[in-house]
């Protein structure tokens, strides 16, 4: 008989120790979980939602595009949940809703969203360059981070463009981006 009623039992339980032993067996059991974990990311309860996100995270072979619903969800925590899966595993076909949370409200959020693009690498320079374009504060300071890890040379003209008359903490990373592309130096203003 199947250990999976029980292990779901215990991860929706509430009791935080009994749900993390429960996920390192929901792993050994992976396809079988899997559609019962799918499913639990619509739950009401914020909790169970977290859980299912957190175990879907940990599964061999996890398909990025699960994650999507977490990232707009109401809860803060279930949004940071669904983004840590996505740093685990990035895929550029969910580039789009990344670069959509980067100014979310909840800067953990924000935050981790930028490091699943960063995993993306190359893939997601273009969406990140039209955020530096047409962004929101928050999220170009997120772009011009994502941009600076990435190191790719297309973000060039648009760090140059920003070292000008920009936010401090823009400026900052895009003089790091600059540095990580060997194209550092002392920028100088005419009077």
């Amino acid at each position: 008989m199947s250990e999976l009623p029980r292990l779901l039992a215990d991860l929706t339980s509430g009791d935080d120790d009994l749900a993390e032993r429960a996920v390192s067996q929901l792993i050994v059991l992976d396809k079988e979980a899997i559609p019962d974990l799918l499913i639990m990311r619509g739950k009401e309860n914020e909790d169970v939602r977290w859980w299912a996100f957190c175990a879907l995270a940990q599964m061999p072979g996890a398909d990025a595009t699960w994650f999507i619903p977490g990232l707009q969800d109401p809860s803060g925590a279930v949004r940071e949940s669904a983004a840590m899966a996505l740093c685990l595993h990035p895929h550029p076909s969910v580039a789009p809703r990344l670069i959509a949370t980067l100014d979310d409200p909840d800067r953990m959020v924000a935050t981790l969203a930028t490091n699943a693009l960063i995993g993306i690498g190359k893939d997601a320079t273009p969406e990140l360059l039209s955020v530096m374009e047409n962004g929101t504060q928050a999220a170009r300071i997120e772009a011009a981070r994502a941009l600076s890890e990435i190191r790719d040379p297309r973000a060039i003209p648009v760090f140059m463009k920003v070292l000008e008359n920009d936010s401090v903490l823009v400026r900052y990373w895009a003089e790091q981006g600059l540095e990580n592309l060997g194209v550092g130096m002392v920028y100088f203003k005419p009077d």
